[in-house]
């Protein structure tokens, strides 16, 4: 990649969300605000390689951005309060730099109550998080088309309901938080393992923005056991990304980690906080239980010292909460290790997750164990098709191929 695409390609991480964010502000529409920054964006793939990189990219982004609006307003000859007011910000705008909270702004925004939780989870994972409607749609395990139809009418109803774009009032945010960190939360995810094979298979931008977008929101609520559940969470998984992914560019398992390895500063910052709220006495929520399941792990200092009775346990606690599909498949993963794979497989084969790469690995691993050697080689194969992270594509191809008769 030259310079200028690599330039452009970083600059389209850090400045999306800021660009996008600006123009809301300024013009009240997401669609608008979308389309300018793509606009601008595609300006930039024919400009910068020739005129050589701004000092300012950001700025240079936001600035062509909001020329581009203004010009598209006046083309349309719209001469209502939103073309008079453009033309004045034209001139009369504040600064356009970075402004620090903007990407939360447009999160708490796109989180409106009165947006479905998911609908406002899908929107602000495009405005916000930058990711494409097929990341999304595989997030939500969803059809793409679906989902393209689902966050243009999230759009539709911010504009027909004209919602503000701001930071709620502080009695405001508890309506809105779930919806907030289950975005965060997913945006994390996406960069843990993305799912585009078109990217790198850990995206260290994607985490590391979702972990400082939520020590703000803990800033904003730190009395939120969940805020700080989910912090500790980010924190503990990620403690373990040096380890995760091997020299040869495939995924290591949990218990095939090189444990020295881990950051040892997050994982006693995520341990901190993981006591500070079982000292809380509060009954915990889905990412304080979450929290604590990865505490127990980063807890062990062998695989072998793992206490999986008390990750069960945990699971039990979540199923109450969340007994979805994916959360029973976490469990029966504890449940191999103290019951066999035989149990577990049990517990899993009906679950409809057909579409879910995770769940023929977890069958495929079970299957192996239990010397079934045809049925796992065609649950690997049933995963392979369904992954598109290249490290875990590579370590299930490894796994497929060591099987017996390969």
């Amino acid at each position: 990649m030259t310079d200028a695409g690599e330039a452009i390609a970083r600059a389209h991480r850090e400045e999306w969300a800021r660009v996008v964010a600006t123009l809301c502000r300024r013009f009240g529409d997401l669609d608008i605000a979308e389309e300018m920054a793509a606009e601008a964006f595609a300006t930039a793939v024919e400009r910068w390689p020739a005129d050589g990189v701004p000092p300012n990219p950001g700025g240079w982004l936001t600035t062509t951005a909001h020329r581009k609006a203004v010009d598209r307003l006046r083309r349309e000859a719209r001469r209502d309060d939103k073309h008079r007011e453009a033309l004045m910000l034209s001139d009369t705008a504040e600064p356009l730099g970075a402004i620090d909270d903007d990407r939360l702004r447009l999160i708490f925004t796109c989180c409106h109550p009165a947006l479905a939780i998911q609908t406002r989870v899908a929107l602000t994972l495009r405005m916000v998080g930058g990711l494409t409607v097929p990341e999304i749609a595989r997030a939500f395990l969803a059809q793409e088309p679906a989902m393209g139809r689902r966050i243009t009418r999230a759009k539709e109803k911010i504009k027909a309901a004209r919602i503000p774009y701001r930071v709620p009032a502080r009695e405001d945010l508890p309506e809105r938080v779930t919806g907030v960190l289950a975005v965060l939360f997913l945006i994390f995810n996406e960069g843990y393992l993305a799912s585009d094979p078109g990217r790198p298979a850990v995206r260290a931008d994607l985490t590391a923005e979702a972990i400082r977008l939520t020590r703000l929101v803990l800033a904003l609520m730190p009395a939120d056991g969940e805020v700080a559940g989910l912090l500790a969470l980010m924190l503990l998984t990620e403690a373990r990304r040096p380890a995760r992914v091997s020299a040869s560019g495939e995924l290591v398992a949990l218990g095939d980690q090189d444990r020295g390895a881990w950051d040892r500063e997050l994982i006693a910052e995520g341990h901190a906080l993981v006591r500070t709220r079982l000292a809380s006495g509060q009954a915990p929520g889905r990412y304080q239980i979450l929290a604590a399941v990865n505490a127990v792990h980063t807890d062990a200092p062998d695989v072998r010292d793992t206490d999986w009775s008390q990750v069960l346990a945990l699971y039990d606690q979540l199923i109450v909460l969340d007994p979805s599909p994916i959360v029973r498949l976490n469990r029966a993963i504890a449940v191999a290790e103290l019951d066999g794979p035989q149990v577990a497989l049990a517990q899993i084969d009906a679950l409809p997750l057909d579409g879910y790469h995770a769940f023929h690995a977890t069958r495929a691993d079970l299957l192996r164990r239990l010397g079934r050697s045809a049925q796992s080689r065609a649950a690997y194969d049933r995963a392979i098709e369904l992954t598109g992270n290249t490290a875990e594509l590579a370590c299930l191809r490894h796994r497929r191929d060591q099987l017996a008769g390969a």
